[in-house]
């Protein structure tokens, strides 16, 4: 069976779902280290927010990039990534799914959070056909991300470059082995029917 173009493909349990972000070490270590963002972490600008491992890879080289050396893996409560999904828009206008761009301008001012589509990728980062969702928070949906909806923070830059370096070797099973283990979250139409490009 062909993998949909708009799935969010994520780890999951019954109550979390597990997102990735990538901050410089003096902010990422001491979340990691106390399981919640510090008060140094600014609740009132957009946060952005990835279910995809290897699209966090892509965005951050594997933890290398300036900033973004420290890469954590933030377990959330599924409802609260459902409420950022029901209070988001697309990030761009799309005149399949808005009557008009004015229209689309609105509920961007309006809505807390706003999704994104990129090529999701593989191990090599490069582009595969189908998207992986990026969800950006922002005003109430930032807060209740930083102060709610946490339930840990991981510091798994050692995991990112474990499986760079076997990547860098040739070595793709060993690789995909030490992949978090993404499935389909069963975010159906009435989630995601408006946020597909």
């Amino acid at each position: 069976m062909p993998e949909p173009t708009y799935r969010i493909r994520a780890l999951h349990t019954a109550s979390t779902l597990t997102v990735y972000q990538a901050y410089p070490a003096a902010l990422g270590l001491p979340a990691a280290r106390d399981g919640r963002f510090p008060a140094a972490w600014k609740r009132d600008r957009m946060t952005w927010i990835k279910p995809s491992f290897l699209w966090m890879m892509y965005r951050c080289g594997w933890g290398t990039k300036e900033d973004q050396t420290t890469v954590l893996a933030v377990e959330i409560a599924r409802d609260g990534f459902e409420w950022a999904l029901a209070h988001a828009c697309l990030s761009h206008y799309d005149r399949a799914v808005h009557p008009d761009p004015a229209h689309w301008k609105r509920e961007l001012k309006r809505s807390p959070a706003r999704v994104q589509w990129d090529p999701e990728r593989d191990l090599h980062l490069r582009a595969l056909p189908h998207r992986s969702l990026q969800l950006g928070l922002s005003g109430e949906a930032a807060r209740r991300y930083a102060d709610e909806w946490t339930a840990s923070i991981r510091d798994v830059t050692p995991l990112a470059h474990r499986i760079h370096a076997l990547v860098r070797e040739g070595e793709l099973t060993a690789a995909a082995g030490l992949l978090p283990e993404e499935t389909g979250y069963p975010a159906g139409d009435g989630l995601l029917g408006r946020l597909r490009a």
